[in-house]
Order: C-alpha cells, then sequence, then structure tokens
C-alpha cells in the first residue's frame, strides 16, 4: 500500500472513494510480496473508475480489480486466497505460488491510518498492521505505531505496536500471528537507502536516473567545481562540490547505504576509501581496471586499511554484463548491488532450479 501512498492521498483528498487489495500473505512462489496492493479509485462504473498499483505481475490483477469493484459497491471487507489450483487457475493466477488478500475501503477520517501514509509518500518511515484473518468484524482493522482501533484487545494493540517498532528498524514487511485467532499484515516503509556517487562522470549521471528510479536517494560528490553542477546531474538529490573522503567522513549513512567511486582517480579515491571501508555502508565499489583495482589494493594496504575491510570493496564494480554505455555500466554496477543485498548467484534464471521470487530483502 505505501508503494502507491501519494496516489492514494490524492483520491482520498479529492473526496473520492477507494478500495485497496493488499496481498497479506504469500506462499511459495510469487511476484509481489506482503504489503503490495492495487486500489480502484471512483464509483462502480468501469468508465468512471481508476486503477492504481498491483498485487501481482499480472496474473491476479483481474481478480483484484473484481474484488475491490465489490467493495466500492457494496462496502465491507473481504478477504481470498488465490492459489495454484483449478480454481485459482481460472483467476489467470499460474505462477506456482498462493496469495491471499485483504480488500477493504480507505476510511479518510482514519487520522493515524492517513498520517502513515502520507509518512510513506514523503519519503519518511511509516508502518501498520492490518488484520487480515480473523473474526469478520475486525478484518481490516488497523494498528499504527501510535495509534489502532480500539476494539482490539489491549495486549493485541500492545504488542502489534511493538513489532511495528522493531519492523521498522529492518524493514520488514509480513505476516504476524498475534493471540487468539488473529493474524496481521505488516506493512513497513523506510526512509529512502542511500546512494552515494564519487565522480561527476558520465556514468555518473546514468547511475543517478538508474538509483533515482530503485528509490535510493542519490548524491553526487566531485571537488571539481566545473563537473559537479545540477545541470549535469538533473536526476540526482543534491550535488556536492566538496573533496569526497571529508563529504563521507561527515554525512550519515547505514548499513543499507551504497557508495560508488567512479572518479577513477587515486587523489580522489585513496582517501575516499578509507573512509568508506571504515564506515558502515553495505556497499563499496570501485571502478577501474583489474591493473587499477590490483594498484588500488596496495596503496590501500599501504595505507593501513585492514584485509578484511579490503575483502568488502566489490572492484572492478559491476557484473559482468557485457557492458559499454553509461547507463549499461550503470544497470551492470546496481544488479551486483542488488545480488549483494540479497546474497543472489546473480545467475541465468534459465540455468538455475527452485523458486524465482524468493524472500524480498529490504533496501
Amino acid at each position: 500500500m505505501f508503494e502507491i501512498a501519494d496516489q492514494l492521498l490524492t483520491a482520498l483528498d479529492a473526496g473520492a472513494p477507494v478500495a485497496v487489495v493488499t496481498v497479506t500473505r504469500v506462499l511459495g512462489s510469487a511476484p509481489r510480496p506482503v504489503g503490495a496492493s492495487m486500489a480502484v479509485v471512483g464509483g462502480s462504473a468501469a468508465t468512471q473508475q481508476r486503477v492504481l498499483g498491483a498485487v501481482s505481475g499480472g496474473c491476479a490483477e483481474a481478480r483484484a480489480h473484481e474484488l475491490a469493484t465489490g467493495v466500492l459497491a457494496a462496502g465491507g471487507v473481504c478477504t481470498e486466497h488465490l492459489g495454484f489450483d483449478e480454481w485459482a487457475f481460472a483467476t489467470g493466477l499460474s505462477c506456482g505460488g498462493q496469495l491471499r488478500v485483504l480488500a477493504h475501503e480507505l476510511d479518510p477520517s482514519r487520522i493515524d491510518l492517513i498520517a502513515e501514509l502520507r509518512a510513506a509518500a514523503a519519503g519518511r518511515d511509516a508502518a501498520l498492521a492490518l488484520v487480515s484473518r480473523g473474526p469478520s468484524d475486525l478484518l481490516g482493522r488497523v494498528v499504527t505505531p501510535t495509534g489502532g482501533d480500539a476494539v482490539l484487545p489491549r495486549e493485541v494493540l500492545a504488542a502489534v505496536r511493538a513489532e511495528l517498532a522493531e519492523r521498522t528498524v529492518d524493514g520488514r514487511c509480513g505476516s504476524l500471528e498475534a493471540s487468539g485467532d488473529l493474524e496481521f499484515a505488516v506493512l513497513v516503509n523506510r526512509v529512502r537507502p542511500r546512494l552515494v556517487i564519487v565522480g561527476a562522470m558520465d556514468v555518473a549521471g546514468a547511475l543517478s536516473r538508474l538509483g533515482g528510479q530503485l528509490g535510493y536517494r542519490v548524491s553526487v560528490v566531485d571537488a571539481r567545481a566545473t563537473f559537479a553542477t545540477n545541470q549535469r546531474f538533473p536526476d540526482a538529490d543534491e550535488v556536492v562540490v566538496e573533496w569526497p573522503a571529508r563529504y563521507l567522513a561527515a554525512t550519515q549513512l547505514d548499513r543499507r547505504s551504497v557508495i560508488a567511486m567512479l572518479s577513477h582517480e587515486e587523489r580522489f579515491d585513496i582517501p575516499a576509501l578509507q573512509v568508506a571501508l571504515a564506515g558502515p555502508a553495505g556497499y563499496v565499489g570501485a571502478m577501474g581496471s583489474r591493473h587499477t583495482h590490483t594498484r588500488r589494493v596496495a596503496l590501500l594496504r599501504h595505507a593501513g586499511v585492514s584485509a578484511e575491510a579490503i575483502a568488502r570493496l566489490h572492484s572492478p564494480i559491476g557484473l559482468d554484463l557485457g557492458a559499454s554505455t553509461p547507463m549499461e555500466t550503470a544497470v551492470s554496477i546496481m544488479a551486483e548491488v542488488i545480488a549483494a543485498r540479497t546474497g543472489a548467484g546473480a545467475e541465468p534464471l534459465a540455468t538455475g532450479s527452485g523458486a524465482i521470487h524468493c524472500a524480498v530483502v529490504p533496501a
């Protein structure tokens, strides 16, 4: 739901009715995680409706649309299980996995729910839990970090709020079984992770564009004011004229942060890598040939960087895709970033076995 928060708020602020179908549980191989949502905005007639978001890779959208339209027309809350059997195949879900979805109408008077949607739309941390299984009168009830439906038992509210606080730290969406017969779908939105690009070169422009599309807050850093300009990098969230090592030492990074060293100049790279490899960033990569990498490692060792820290360095940066253009190079870099985050082997899917859609590792 959070991935379409801005569009939901636009519709609600305009006074339009909105029904949302949200994935509340995933079993096996499925294309979208818990929290993925489709919304239908408008009246019951198809010509009056707008569809936002998706709950699958396209295979269950028609059924989700039917559920949302039904909620808009008749009100209430409903759940449905989409699985790989004869009935589910008729709905188009043929990927072999199973989804449980919840359809309900958004209530614009729910101040706590709307506050979480506004936080997500603004790129801030947000979290909520929906009752996805239990007594019919509790289905669709909402718990937020600071609020919750009073009809829910007090001890349940406290336990779910504590879980929301914990999951907001690590970004884990998923199912949560509470006392009794209650089950919640926990939805979490994290502040955008950071992508710091060192070196105002042509690949930096493509990487800042792609990084932004993948949900990163992008900073381009270079000590040369002639090259580090907003005009050259319109897709970056910020362009900073500063010595990279000084910037990296002062800026706030965490384990989700990505640092891509593209400057290819030792006077920038070595001091900056000393800082980067000593920090918390989950991915540190540096561009250059294999010869450059060998010399870079020697210089880092001479500067006192430990072997353990150097082992964290992805260099030469990126996966071997045969990339040649700036955008192809950016794709190879971000592909390696994703693989490093998820622990995937980055092999062709056609040569592998097992589930394609595994548990999602939050960025």
